[in-house]
C-alpha cells in the first residue's frame, strides 16, 4: 500500500480528515524548507505538498507567486527540490510527499528521469497544474510504473465528461479547487463546493481534498465534513514570511507551523 493510500485509510478509520499544507521549496530559504516540513508534521499535517519553483505559476495568487520568485532568486531547481526530499526522508519515512508544480521543469528533465529520481528520493505523488488529461496518459504510465501517484486538479467549471477523463487517470487523491480564481483568492461558497464534490463522487471513490481559499480554522472546519482533506497554502506562506528573519530556522518553522496546529484542532473538533 502506498503512503498516500495508507494515510487516507488510517484517517477514514479514525473518522478524521487530512490536513495538507503547501509550501514552496526554498522559500524563504533552502535551509528552512526541511525543518519546516518536519515541524508541519509535528503540528498535525498528514500530507505535505511541496511547490516546485517556476517562473510563471499561472494558477497562483500574489502570495504564492512571490514565494516562487523568492525560491527562484535562491536558485532552487527541481534537482534541488528532490535533494530536499531526500534529506527529509532521512528521518521521516511515513509522511506522504506530493510535488506540486508546472510541466516545464519536469519535461525538461524528462518524465522517465524525473520518475526514477523522484521515486528514489521518496516522492509519493505529482500534481502538475498545467497538465491537461488529454496529454497525461504517457506521463501517468511512467509515474505509475515508478510507484508515484498522478494527482489532478478539478475546477468548479469541470464538466462531467472532463471529470470522467480525469478520474480515469488519477490516483492517490483528487484536488478540488474550491472557487474560480487563483490560490488565496475570494470567499468560499460552501454550498457550491458541496454540490461540486457530490458530482465528482458520482464517478470515483478516490479521496478528495479541497484547496484555494482556506485561510484559517473556521474555513477549514466548514469544508472538512464535505471531503477527505483540506489544503492550506497562501495563509501558511503569509505566516512564514511574517516571521522574524533574525530568528533561527527552527524558531521560524515553529511560528509558521502554529497555523497548522490551529487548523488541526479546528477540523478535529
Amino acid at each position: 500500500m502506498s503512503r498516500l493510500a495508507a494515510v487516507f485509510a488510517k484517517l477514514e478509520k479514525s473518522g478524521r480528515k487530512a490536513l495538507v499544507p503547501y509550501i514552496v521549496a526554498g522559500d524563504p530559504s533552502p535551509a528552512l524548507t526541511v525543518p519546516l516540513m518536519h515541524e508541519l508534521v509535528r503540528q498535525g499535517a498528514d500530507i505535505l505538498e511541496i511547490g516546485v519553483p517556476f517562473s510563471d505559476p499561472m494558477a497562483e495568487g500574489p502570495v504564492i507567486q512571490l514565494a516562487h520568485e523568492r525560491a527562484l532568486a535562491n536558485k532552487v531547481t527541481l534537482t534541488m527540490v528532490l535533494e530536499l526530499v531526500t534529506e527529509f526522508r532521512k528521518s521521516d519515512q511515513e509522511t506522504p510527499l506530493v510535488l506540486m508544480g508546472y510541466a516545464n521543469p519536469i519535461e525538461r528533465m524528462g518524465y522517465q528521469v524525473f520518475a526514477d529520481r523522484a521515486a528514489s528520493a521518496g516522492v509519493d505523488g505529482l500534481l502538475t497544474v498545467d497538465m491537461p488529461p488529454e496529454e497525461a496518459e504517457q506521463p501517468t504510465r511512467i509515474l505509475r510504473a515508478a510507484g508515484i501517484d498522478n494527482i489532478f486538479l478539478l475546477a468548479p467549471t469541470s464538466s462531467e465528461d472532463r471529470i470522467k477523463k480525469i478520474v480515469s487517470l488519477a490516483s492517490g487523491y483528487l484536488y478540488c479547487v474550491s472557487l474560480n480564481g487563483v490560490t488565496g483568492a475570494g470567499n468560499l461558497d460552501i454550498k457550491a463546493v458541496s454540490e461540486k464534490l457530490a458530482s465528482i463522487k458520482r464517478f470515483t471513490d478516490l479521496p478528495i481534498t479541497v484547496g484555494f481559499g482556506i485561510k484559517d480554522g473556521v474555513s477549514a472546519a466548514a469544508l472538512a465534513p464535505l471531503c477527505e482533506g483540506v489544503v492550506v497554502g497562501s495563509a501558511l506562506i503569509e505566516r512564514l514570511v511574517a516571521t522574524d528573519a533574525d530568528k533561527t530556522v527552527e524558531q521560524r518553522a515553529a511560528l509558521a507551523a502554529a497555523l497548522i496546529a490551529e487548523i488541526r484542532s479546528a477540523i478535529d473538533a
